[in-house]
């Protein structure tokens, strides 16, 4: 189908609804929308990227953060200034369980850890950096996928994400949650 096809069968407006019935339809990409309205479709991660991902819930939950706080590929409501958007970070850590959905709110959320993908290193450090601080969510964490697996700290100051460490993953795994305020 050419790009002209699937434009004639687009919304005016793409709502958090018609982002969950398009990745009903199809499981080979995940989509988001900025709260600006702009739309990205993306590749599934591959396998580095969901070993990552997994290491870190293991680390997470062999320190004692219960099950219920944590969960991979979950989509998050991102307010903003001229609507809300929809944002499926690679994983989130809360402070207590959430109610079901599809959509859920960020109020709880305590960390957020986006895990960059070939062509998603300007949407990952800069747009959803600058969301997520906008959404007030406090800590928002950066993992490359270079050969160190570094990962990227930023704890929200003033209303800005500011660098608080950066580290290989393997030294943060030799760490504990807790150091990080996620016990």
């Amino acid at each position: 189908m050419s790009s002209e096809a699937v434009g004639r069968h687009m919304p005016a407006v793409v709502t958090l609804d018609d982002l969950t019935a398009m990745m009903a339809a199809d499981e080979h990409h995940r989509y988001e929308i900025s709260p600006e309205g702009v739309l990205s479709i993306l590749p599934p991660p591959g396998y580095v990227h969901a070993i990552i991902a997994t290491r870190l819930m293991v680390w997470l939950a062999a320190a004692g953060v219960s099950a219920d706080r944590i969960a991979q590929a979950v989509g998050l409501r991102i307010p903003g200034p001229t609507g809300v958007g929809g944002r499926i970070p690679d994983l989130v850590v809360w402070s207590k369980a959430q109610v079901d959905g599809v959509w859920l709110p960020v109020d709880d959320v305590l960390l957020v850890v986006e895990i960059i993908s070939p062509g998603s290193l300007g949407v990952d450090t800069v747009t959803k950096r600058n969301e997520y601080a906008a959404a007030g969510i406090p800590q928002y964490w950066v993992v490359d996928q270079d050969s160190a697996q570094t990962v990227t700290i930023h704890r929200l100051t003033g209303g800005q994400y500011a660098v608080q460490a950066t580290m290989p993953l393997a030294w943060l795994l030799n760490t504990s949650p807790a150091e990080h305020d996620l016990a």
